[in-house]
């Protein structure tokens, strides 16, 4: 027997390598060549990779001297954000002429719940369909989509004709697509916990469905119950048009490695003020300061420490993070500091619920 879901009809659209075919789109010499947008330099990491570099193996969060190694003809460009908001904002908009209930991830991807949508078309697909051919038309970039019954399983859905694609997981489809999916495909199961489930045999979504509820919080802990939902299908969390914000950040990777503190709070400083201008720009503030630290050897340290009330300003937020520099000896050069403010006075404010759940026992159009 079937089982029953909380249906709704959900698109996720995922722009195409978003960074680097916007710098091919504005420069066509560029076009069909490997580019990575950022990753320049001794220190470089690259931010994204066009699909003719990935074929080398190039990929985000790469350091540019490996990626240089893999592709010894890529061009590194460097990055233009606020030309990708601008074309973000474009792409926004498409979307809102077919719903309300849109959901941004980031820049270059978003939740759509077109259930009840503007256009009083049924299908989900369809509308997936016509939202990419108007992002390629209006725009001038290509995107992918998946279309399911819950944002899970259109996100997986969305990666697996990539790119310039589009997968549909129909109500009577998502059990068999999740038992037969690869368990590294699965959203939120990352490298360390794929390999862990491979320790133990789990190596598709059926494998996952075989592992009782407590095996799986034993193993896994409070995301044991997380695994166990998905697999099955239940997800029944709701697109959410109005996120709200849980943290603020700014962060910088140095040329040379910094040793010496002194040099070290002449950097935060500037992050602080960074951090404080977002703030600012985003009417929030926060009690929790969080000191991040990359070491030369790649190792990472967070330090936080919790206010007892909401802060925005520049040189509380330098103090605090100073506080947490000097609170325990440093291990090695520092490569990379970052300052985030979390625990925010948004987070009090909730999302108008405004969606409705609809019958698994109607015919659901896809």
């Amino acid at each position: 027997m079937q089982p029953e879901f909380p249906t709704r009809k959900i698109i996720h659209v995922d722009m195409d390598a978003f960074y680097a075919s916007v710098e091919q789109m504005d420069n066509p010499e560029l076009k069909g060549k490997p580019i990575a947008v950022g990753g320049g330099g001794k220190r470089g990491v690259v931010s994204a990779a066009s699909y003719e570099a990935r074929t080398f193996g190039v990929k985000s969060a790469m350091a540019g001297t490996l990626a240089a190694k893999l592709c010894p003809e890529l061009i590194f460009v460097r990055p233009r954000f606020e030309r990708y908001s601008e074309i973000s904002k474009k792409i926004r908009l498409i979307f809102f002429d077919y719903t309300d209930l849109v959901e941004p991830l980031s820049l270059d991807e978003a939740y759509l719940d077109v259930s009840e949508n503007k256009k009083g078309n049924p299908s989900a697909s369809l509308i997936a369909q016509e939202i990419r051919e108007r992002i390629l038309n209006e725009v001038g970039l290509t995107a992918s989509a998946g279309i399911s019954i819950n944002k899970f399983i259109a996100k997986v859905a969305s990666d697996y004709n990539k790119p310039n694609g589009q997968k549909t997981v129909n109500p009577e489809e998502v059990i068999p697509f999740l038992e037969a999916l690869d368990i590294r495909k699965f959203y939120g199961v990352g490298k360390v916990t794929a390999e862990k489930m491979y320790q133990k045999g789990i190596f598709t979504g059926l494998d996952l469905k075989l592992k009782p509820l407590e095996y799986l919080e034993q193993h896994f802990g409070k995301s044991g119950q997380y695994y166990y939902n998905i697999v099955r299908g239940i997800h029944h969390s709701p697109v959410k048009p109005n996120r709200i914000r849980k943290s603020l950040a700014a962060e910088r990777t140095f040329s040379e490695n910094l040793s010496s503190e002194v040099f070290m709070i002449e950097k935060l400083e500037h992050i602080a003020e960074e951090v404080s201008k977002r703030l600012s720009k985003s009417q929030v503030a926060g009690k929790t300061v969080t000191l991040k630290i990359k070491y030369s050897d790649f190792t990472l340290q967070t330090r936080s420490k919790t206010l007892p009330y909401f802060i925005s300003d520049k040189s509380i937020i330098l103090e605090t993070a100073k506080t947490l520099l000097y609170q325990e000896q440093l291990k090695n050069s520092v490569r990379l500091l970052g300052i985030s403010l979390s625990n925010l006075n948004t987070q009090n404010t909730k999302s108008p619920q405004v969606q409705k759940t609809v019958s698994a026992q109607l015919k659901f159009d896809f």
